[in-house]
């Protein structure tokens, strides 16, 4: 159960009002973590991904093994300390005198549960943000901001938050299976700290990837000792499957299959739709999928960019409401549709150009480097960036 609270409309214009400035001031003197990217401008899923994916397929492109770890929260907007959120927002964020003390109207709160005509006796709430507010979320991360002085203590294992979602990942040399043992100690002290601050680790929610060669796996497995309960084939991870060889096909096999389910019953559905809605669905369930952190299949082979590609052919039959026989290139530039590899590149285009022009978070301009040639040639003042240079390619 997880008390929504209902606020009077002033309420929440302040509310909003209050959000907003907090927020500018957390982000003019860059206070949240630099690797949260949970409720942050200019930060999603998909820049979290792209740098969890692009450490992992690094390492692997230098023939290192990873373990990827997956920790989640157990009704972690619910247990934060009224008490401890005010010391952070007094220590961490320098708020004091009237500031300070207009939070404190969070420890004033009570609920009552209301069934049919009976209703329970009010309870005071002495723990959690508020559900459906503008604040909570905000709130929620600067209570988290300890947590980053534990997790960049452990030098080799790097993580990445989006909100109450916790990666780690570690790569280490096949002779070096020793280093585990690091990743034995951070989830430790993680869950410490946990314990300390009122927010507990779901266990069953603990998922492992192990990223190495088939024959090295097994060793991996028995290095994590009791970790290696919570190994898996593939993983899920904010909305994308990601496997061991990083190659996405079981993410590429569940969009599919998905967005086939849905196209069949669209397809029943088409009869009684005009063409203007009719697109807004197929937009809706299918084209919304296929883009869903597309920047991170530039890594997908060619097969696996044909099935998503089908996909959207079936998309464009289905609403010009042509015959599956029907060459579908023209019918794809009558309705001004990119194909699925260019729909990639586009993307990646643009948060390329966000990352110069300091609109995307700072680890993804970290990944990019300007080209220095070797002699001074024209092309020195074209802004060029540097490829590098990798032994893996996709088939």
């Amino acid at each position: 159960f997880r008390p929504i609270s209902k606020l009077p409309f002033i309420s929440k214009i302040l509310e909003n009002v209050v959000a907003k400035q907090l927020t500018a001031a957390l982000d003019e003197h860059n206070l949240y973590d630099s690797f949260q990217s949970g409720f942050c401008g200019a930060h999603s899923t998909e820049t979290a991904l792209l740098r969890v994916s692009n450490g992992l397929l690094t390492h692997s492109d230098e023939v290192d093994c990873s373990v990827l770890v997956l920790l989640d929260l157990t009704a972690a907007f619910d247990t934060v300390d009224h008490h401890l959120l005010l010391d952070r927002l007094r220590d961490w964020v320098g708020l004091s005198g009237t500031a300070l003390e207009w939070f404190s109207h969070l420890s004033e709160r009570s609920f009552s549960v209301i069934i049919s005509k009976f209703r329970s006796s009010t309870t005071s709430l002495t723990h959690g943000v508020p559900q459906g507010s503008g604040l909570g979320p905000p709130l929620f991360l600067l209570y988290l901001l300890p947590l980053q002085c534990i997790l960049s203590s452990f030098k080799g294992i790097s993580y990445h938050l989006y909100a109450d979602d916790i990666q780690l990942y570690i790569s280490f040399k096949p002779h070096e299976m020793s280093k585990l043992q690091l990743l034995h100690s951070c989830l430790d002290s993680i869950k410490t700290w946990m314990a300390e601050n009122f927010l507990q680790l779901n266990d069953d929610k603990t998922e492992i990837l192990i990223c190495a060669p088939d024959k090295l796996v097994p060793k991996v497995r028995d290095s994590l000792g009791q970790l290696a309960s919570h190994t898996k084939p593939s993983v899920r991870n904010l909305g994308v499957t990601f496997d061991p060889s990083l190659t996405l096909d079981s993410h590429v096999s569940s969009l599919v299959r998905s967005s086939f389910f849905h196209l069949r019953n669209i397809t029943k559905l088409s009869p009684i739709l005009s063409r203007s809605e009719l697109e807004i669905v197929l937009h809706t369930f299918i084209s919304s999928r296929l883009d869903y952190c597309n920047s991170l299949f530039t890594c997908l082979s060619r097969t696996s960019l044909n099935r998503l590609q089908v996909v959207q052919n079936t998309c464009a039959q289905l609403l010009t409401k042509s015959s599956k026989h029907t060459h579908v290139t023209p019918l794809l530039f009558q309705l001004h549709w990119l194909l699925v590899k260019f729909r990639v590149h586009f993307q990646i285009l643009v948060l390329v150009f966000r990352a110069l022009h300091g609109q995307a978070p700072s680890y993804i301009g970290d990944l990019l480097s300007p080209y220095t040639p070797s002699r001074s040639l024209r092309s020195s003042d074209e802004s060029l960036l540097a490829v590098e240079h990798t032994r893996l390619k996709t088939k």
